[in-house]
C-alpha cells in the first residue's frame, strides 16, 4: 500500500516481487498477529513438492519440503509432517479461522518455489489463510553450528529454543557432528546412528540440553530455573547457553500484557540475558532479525537491528549473516563485525565462510575466497595458493 492509498487484494505471493521492489508502494500481508510489512522476497528454484490440504477441502496448499507451518505442536516443517513423524496422519495446523485438521503428502514432483520475509517478531503471515514462516536468513544454523561446535570442544551446552521443536534443534545438531545431511540422518538405521554417537562421544565429553519454550512465553527466571534443576537432577552445569532467540523472549521484570514499548521491553530482555551469563559465567549467544532497510543489505551497521537498538546496546559483541542470492550461489554467507568490546573491530571487520544448509554447518574458505572485502582501508591478505579446508576443527569458537 502507498501513503496516500490502501488497497486490499489477493496475490499470489510471486506478484509481491514487483511491489517490494518499488519506490511508490509499501506491502504488508494478513497474519495471525494483523497486517505485517513486507520486506523481502526470495526465489529458491526448483524444490521437491508437497501438498497440504485441510480436512475440509477448502485450502490446499503446494509447498516445498521446508515450508515451516504452525502446528498444536509448534513449527512444523512440511516435509516432516508428511513422513509420518507424528502417529496420526492427520494434524492441526493454525489457519485464519483457527486450528483446523489436514494432512500433507508429498507428490514426487519438483515446482518453483518463493518465499518472503516479514517484519515482525513472530515472522509469520498467512499462505492461503494458513499460518507460516519466514524464510530462514542463517539464525538458527549458525546456532546450531555454534552448539555443535562446542560440544566437539567438550563444553556442556543448554540450548533454549521458542521456535522451533526439541526434535527438530537436536536433529540439526546431530547432523552436523556427524557430519552428514539432515535427510541421511532420518534414513540411517538405528545401529549406524549408535555406531556414530559413539565415535563423537568418544572424541568428547560434551553434553547437551535442549529446551524448548513457548514463543513469548518464557525469561531468565525460567531459565534460572532450568540451570539449577539440570544441576541437582543431572549434575549438569552448562558453560554456554544458546537462546534461539531474544527477539520472542519476555522480560522477568516487566509485567506480561502490561502497556510497554518495545524497546523497553527487549532492553530489559538484553540485561537480564547478560545478567545471567555474568551469574553462571557462561557466554550467552541469541540472535535478532534485522529491520526493515537491512534485508538485502550487504552493508548492516548496529542500526539495522530489528525492533530494539537497546540489544545491541547491551551486548558484548555483535555481528551481522548477510545472506544474498549470489553468496547462495558460491555456497557462502558473510560475517560483518558490528561491535566487539573484546578486540580491535577494525580487524578483519568482514569476511564469508562456506555454509553447508544441509549439514547445518559452516567451514573455513581459503584467503582466495576474501578477495574484494576490503573497507575503511582495511586490505584482506594476499591469497595463497592452497586447496580449501572444509573439515569441522578449522571453524572453532
Amino acid at each position: 500500500m502507498n501513503n496516500d492509498l490502501a488497497i486490499e487484494m489477493e496475490l499470489p505471493i510471486h506478484c509481491l516481487k514487483q511491489f517490494i521492489n518499488s519506490d511508490e508502494f509499501s506491502v504488508e500481508v494478513d497474519s495471525p498477529d494483523g497486517w505485517v510489512g513486507v520486506t523481502n522476497y526470495f526465489e529458491k528454484g526448483e524444490k521437491p513438492e508437497y501438498i497440504l490440504e485441510t480436512a475440509d477441502h477448502k485450502t490446499r496448499l503446494r509447498v516445498s519440503g521446508k515450508h515451516l507451518f504452525e502446528t498444536l505442536d509448534g513449527w512444523r516443517f512440511t516435509e516432516d509432517l508428511a513422513a509420518g513423524f507424528y502417529e496420526d496422519s492427520m494434524i492441526k495446523v493454525l489457519t485464519n479461522d483457527g486450528y483446523k485438521d489436514a494432512y500433507v503428502f508429498s507428490t514426487g514432483k519438483t515446482i518453483p518455489v518463493v518465499d518472503i520475509t516479514v517484519d515482525h517478531p513472530n515472522h509469520r503471515y498467512y499462505t492461503d489463510g494458513v499460518s507460516s514462516h519466514n524464510s530462514g536468513g542463517g539464525k538458527s544454523l549458525f546456532l546450531c553450528h555454534a552448539a555443535a561446535s562446542y560440544l566437539a570442544s567438550g563444553k556442556n551446552v543448554m540450548y533454549i529454543s521458542m521456535e522451533m521443536s526439541e526434535e527438530r534443534i537436536a536433529e540439526r545438531i546431530d547432523a552436523n557432528l556427524m557430519n552428514v545431511s539432515i535427510d541421511q540422518l532420518s534414513k540411517m538405521s538405528k545401529d549406524e546412528f549408535m555406531t556414530k554417537i559413539a565415535k563423537i562421544t568418544s572424541r568428547s565429553n560434551g553434553k547437551l540440553v535442549v529446551k524448548e519454550y513457548p514463543t513469548g512465553a518464557a525469561h531468565s527466571g525460567h531459565f534460572r530455573a532450568l540451570i539449577e534443576e539440570l544441576k541437582i537432577k543431572r549434575n549438569f552445569i552448562p558453560d554456554v547457553m544458546i537462546v534461539d532467540y531474544l527477539g520472542i523472549c519476555t522480560s522477568a521484570r516487566l509485567k506480561q500484557g502490561s502497556n510497554v514499548n518495545t524497546y523497553s521491553l527487549l532492553k530489559s530482555v538484553s540485561e537480564e540475558l547478560r545478567a545471567l551469563g555474568v551469574e553462571y559465567n557462561m557466554p550467552v549467544l541469541s540472535a535478532m532479525q534485522v529491520n526493515r532497510s537491512g534485508f538485502g543489505n550487504t552493508e548492516l551497521e548496529l542500526t539495522s537491528i530489528s525492533e530494539s537498538i537497546a540489544t545491541v546496546m547491551t551486548a558484548d559483541l555483535v555481528f551481522s549473516i548477510i545472506r544474498t542470492e549470489e553468496l547462495d550461489d558460491l555456497g557462502q554467507t558473510m560475517i560483518k563485525i558490528l561491535k566487539n568490546r573484546y578486540s580491535d573491530i577494525a580487524a578483519n571487520r568482514k569476511f564469508v565462510v562456506g555454509i553447508d544448509r544441509s549439514k547445518m554447518k559452516l567451514y573455513n574458505l581459503e584467503e582466495s575466497a576474501q578477495q574484494g572485502l576490503s573497507e575503511s582501508g582495511y586490505q584482506p591478505p594476499v591469497a595463497e595458493t592452497k586447496k580449501p579446508q572444509k573439515s569441522f576443527d578449522d571453524f572453532k569458537f
